[in-house]
């Protein structure tokens, strides 16, 4: 399995690029998230992901490893192949998916070309829990939240409440109230709980 590729840039286009690694020259499918953090220096590194199929192996190629996890929790669903999750990956940046994901926002993802209303809920029925698992999804969550829900967090695993329970109540009352300071959070959070 090819995992990265290190090499010279030869070809660079929005959807793909070549890299010749020691005079072998790598064919390498990209979205553009990735196409849009590269630089044009000369010398790159990308992390890929190597499809084997009958009739072709193919190479994508990622800048972080976020984004080629995403990928691959992607291509994990029913009805998501590589190109599927490459224009999902072009139209979103893998926070915007994964937020999504995470906050079940079904429009959000049916409005990637190409995915239905029930592709859309597959792959957050099928991903609402991996998702969590990714490395940078600490990113995630201190992005989705404010320092007040830390805050409130903190209050409530005190109090005796786990912080996965609590996680859910706070984003969902952060999401009707964004604004919301710490004391309110903690007596509405204490109210559902």
């Amino acid at each position: 399995m090819i995992t990265r590729l290190k090499g010279r840039l030869v070809e660079k286009s929005p959807t793909e690029v070549v890299v010749d690694c020691n005079g072998v020259g790598y064919l390498v499918h990209i979205s553009l998230h990735t196409y849009s953090q590269l630089s044009n220096e000369e010398n790159i590194c990308l992390l890929t992901h190597l499809q084997v199929r009958e009739d072709a192996h193919t190479l994508y190629g990622f800048f972080d490893e976020i984004e080629r996890a995403t990928f691959r929790l992607l291509i994990s669903v029913s009805g998501i192949g590589t190109n599927t999750a490459r224009t999902m990956l072009s139209s979103l940046s893998p926070f915007e998916i994964q937020k999504a994901i995470m906050s079940e926002d079904v429009a959000t993802i049916q409005s990637v070309k190409g995915i239905g209303l029930k592709t859309a809920q597959r792959v957050i029925i099928d991903l609402k829990d991996k998702i969590t698992s990714l490395s940078g999804m600490e990113e995630v969550s201190a992005s989705l939240n404010n320092t007040s829900s830390e805050e409130a967090l903190s209050a409530l695993e005190v109090l005796g409440f786990s912080r996965k329970q609590s996680q859910k109540v706070i984003d969902s009352l952060l999401k009707t109230t964004p604004d919301m300071n710490v004391e309110s959070l903690i007596k509405n959070a204490l109210n559902k709980l």
